[in-house]
């Protein structure tokens, strides 16, 4: 993102031409209409990554801009949430005064959330001693008076914690407060305010659904938890072993006792639930007691596989989170042979670029 692009006056606009991308798109199916969910204009990003100038005995933050290349200073960003905003002038100084801490540092990320705990992960082109977690522990403490922060260092092969690698985000979210674990260097929403809006779609849509709910590609349980009050049972897939840990944090967290996960891929568990091969994993778990009627799925930009195309279909009721609106087109048309559009969604979670954010439910015809 060019930050000459972040234009908050000029918000709606961009909003407005998503909007007739994507009924142009999507013109050949028979949709309803198109729901739109905005995002807030500014500080509505909760992570951000920066490069690391050095200039003489000056330091500052950097990007590069996508077209032209060119570097571009940033003492603010204003995609970026308050919270990092806040921090970011305070951390380059308390960086900038320690030889150590600022020796071979070239990027720096922060994770924020709405709940107020941030993370900082510094990452070093050095193997990081004993003297650099002295010198760590000395700048958390003097920022730890103004925020709930936490530090990680990270060189070739290391990882160095001074405390813990996640923050724990609180949101609010049809009328019910939830708790999420989201780790360091882990795929979480980017767009806090954007991403509790999904959630409450997700829950509208299957509100009043029968049965049981199949979810894959369930990270650290985001959709899981939110949509557990809708059905009998959960059974979610997952594959990264850090999202599975953290969604067992979260179900915990949040007492909920309907969720269960497995660590398996998508491709994985269509062979597993078409008796094409037997896994350890599932032992334990007998996939006859669901009755799953239902099924979730927010796949990665590749969109499913034809043969997950093929296990969707055999449910009454899909419901598709996409973040690519091309391969999104293409499930569709598969689709489009057995199930019809309920609802259609566009989620504002990237302001100010071409990405998007869908959301579909489908009822079988």
């Amino acid at each position: 993102m060019s930050l000459q692009f972040v234009d908050p006056d000029n918000y709606e606009n961009q909003l407005n031409a998503k909007k007739e991308q994507f009924n142009e798109q999507f013109a050949t199916f028979n949709l309803p209409e198109l729901e739109c969910f905005a995002s807030p204009k500014v500080n509505y990003r909760m992570r951000s990554e920066f490069r690391v100038w050095h200039d003489g005995d000056d330091l500052y933050y950097i990007m590069f801009d996508k077209e032209t290349k060119q570097k571009i200073r940033v003492d603010q960003f204003p995609p970026a949430s308050r919270l990092i905003n806040d921090l970011m002038p305070l951390l380059i100084e308390l960086l900038k005064s320690s030889k150590v801490l600022r020796y071979k540092l070239f990027q720096v990320d922060f994770l924020s959330s709405l709940s107020g705990q941030v993370i900082v992960s510094l990452l070093y082109h050095k193997q990081l001693d004993d003297q650099w977690l002295v010198e760590a522990q000395r700048i958390k403490a003097e920022l730890s008076r103004q925020f709930d922060i936490n530090f990680i260092g990270r060189a070739k092969k290391q990882k160095v914690l001074l405390d813990q690698d996640y923050v724990v985000e609180e949101l609010e979210v049809d009328g019910q407060k939830l708790i999420y674990q989201q780790i360091e260097n882990s795929f979480t929403q980017p767009n806090a305010e954007v991403s509790i809006k999904m959630l409450e779609w997700a829950i509208d849509c299957t509100r009043d659904s029968q049965g049981d709910l199949l979810e894959l590609y369930c990270g650290n349980g985001n959709f899981s938890l939110a949509l557990a009050k809708n059905f009998n049972k959960v059974l979610a897939t997952e594959i990264a072993k850090p999202s599975v840990h953290s969604a067992q944090f979260n179900i915990a967290k949040n007492n909920i006792d309907n969720v269960t996960i497995i660590r398996m891929s998508a491709e994985e568990f269509t062979q597993a639930i078409n008796g094409v091969r037997e896994f350890n994993r599932l032992e334990g778990i007998t996939l006859s007691d669901y009755q799953c009627n239902t099924i979730f799925v927010d796949p990665p930009r590749s969109g499913l596989d034809d043969e997950t195309v093929k296990m969707v279909q055999t449910y009454d009721n899909i419901l598709y989170i996409s973040c690519n609106p091309d391969t999104l087109k293409n499930n569709l048309e598969v689709f489009n042979e057995t199930h019809i559009v309920k609802r259609f969604a566009l989620f504002d979670q990237f302001p100010y670029t071409h990405h998007t954010e869908a959301g579909v439910y489908l009822v079988k015809r």
